[in-house]
């Protein structure tokens, strides 16, 4: 059984849940070590004083804040947490809000919250199931290893779960990041109508199990010819960029492409610029002129 990350209580007015905090999620990762490049010599980081060059233990490391003109004022962790007593044991719901009001953006990671202990599991499941159904998420903060989090909770199942957030202030505008965007409605009607019929050839369930993190397996599969002495094979190069004057021919291949993949419908072509309805009207009433003659 995994050990709790955090333990503490959700309250909200004068109700205390307490729970335990479990990681629910892990990323893939490829261990390296660090070595001198030609050489089997292993790169080695330590904590050095810079003053005197010796190697310091960590729990003789504290943190420092420079109030400027070279001055440090130096805090320890019991420091940092007795500015907020009882807030790193605590989550206090503020308020309940739609759970499609949030914008994803907002969101950092996901953790399982279970029951503190087993004589207060009814209070847990009280909690989780006045909020099952409800599509609600309860918002409140968080401290937690020397740092406040905003945080969304939502009942999923037979369990709640706790997702910590940016606040408004640290997630950065796109204006501010991006020099410029193409405006809307630029795009021509048979480009956007062939671009909805690729999307909705494409389309299906969400389903996290129909990928797999392939990078993670080139570079096993990498290490692995290496250390055997084998070929290294490389990967295709990145897509050129479409060009504007072939951008409807290549949505056209594209729709017909994944068509194909799910055996529906091929894309229709896309109307021909001459043929306009007024000529193509008239084109019919001469056909039909010609038969009645």
């Amino acid at each position: 059984m995994a050990r709790p990350i955090w333990t503490g209580a959700i309250t909200f007015g004068l109700v205390s849940v307490p729970v335990a905090m479990y990681s629910a999620t892990h990323e893939h990762e490829v261990s390296f070590h660090q070595f001198e490049r030609d050489t089997t010599d292993r790169i080695r980081y330590k904590r050095v004083n810079e003053r005197t060059g010796r190697e310091v233990d960590f729990d003789d490391i504290v943190k420092g804040a420079d109030v400027g003109g070279g001055d440090y004022v130096m805090l320890d962790a019991e420091e940092l947490d007795s500015v907020a007593p009882g807030r790193s044991r605590s989550l206090q719901i503020s308020r309940f809000v739609d759970l499609d009001d949030i914008d994803p953006i907002y969101y950092q990671r996901t953790y399982y919250l279970g029951p503190g202990s087993d004589d207060t599991a009814k209070v847990y499941g009280l909690l989780r199931d006045a909020m099952a159904g409800e599509n609600k998420a309860a918002i409140g903060t968080l401290v937690m290893r020397g740092k406040e989090y905003l945080t969304a909770i939502r009942a999923e199942d037979d369990l709640l779960m706790l997702q910590t957030m940016y606040f408004a202030d640290e997630v950065r505008k796109p204006k501010d990041e991006i020099d410029s965007l193409p405006k809307r409605g630029v795009a021509k009607k048979a480009e956007l109508a062939m671009a909805h019929q690729l999307i909705d050839s494409m389309s299906g369930a969400w389903k996290p199990s129909d990928y797999r993190d392939t990078y993670t397996d080139r570079v096993q599969d990498l290490i692995k010819a290496k250390a055997k002495g084998k070929a290294i094979s490389v990967s295709e190069p990145a897509p050129e960029p479409t060009g504007v004057s072939d951008l409807l021919e290549v949505l056209r291949r594209s729709v017909d492409e994944a068509s194909k993949r799910r055996g529906s419908k091929p894309a229709k072509k896309a109307p021909d610029k001459k043929a306009t309805p007024k000529k193509t009207a008239k084109k019919t009433a001469r056909k039909a002129t010609k038969k009645a003659a």
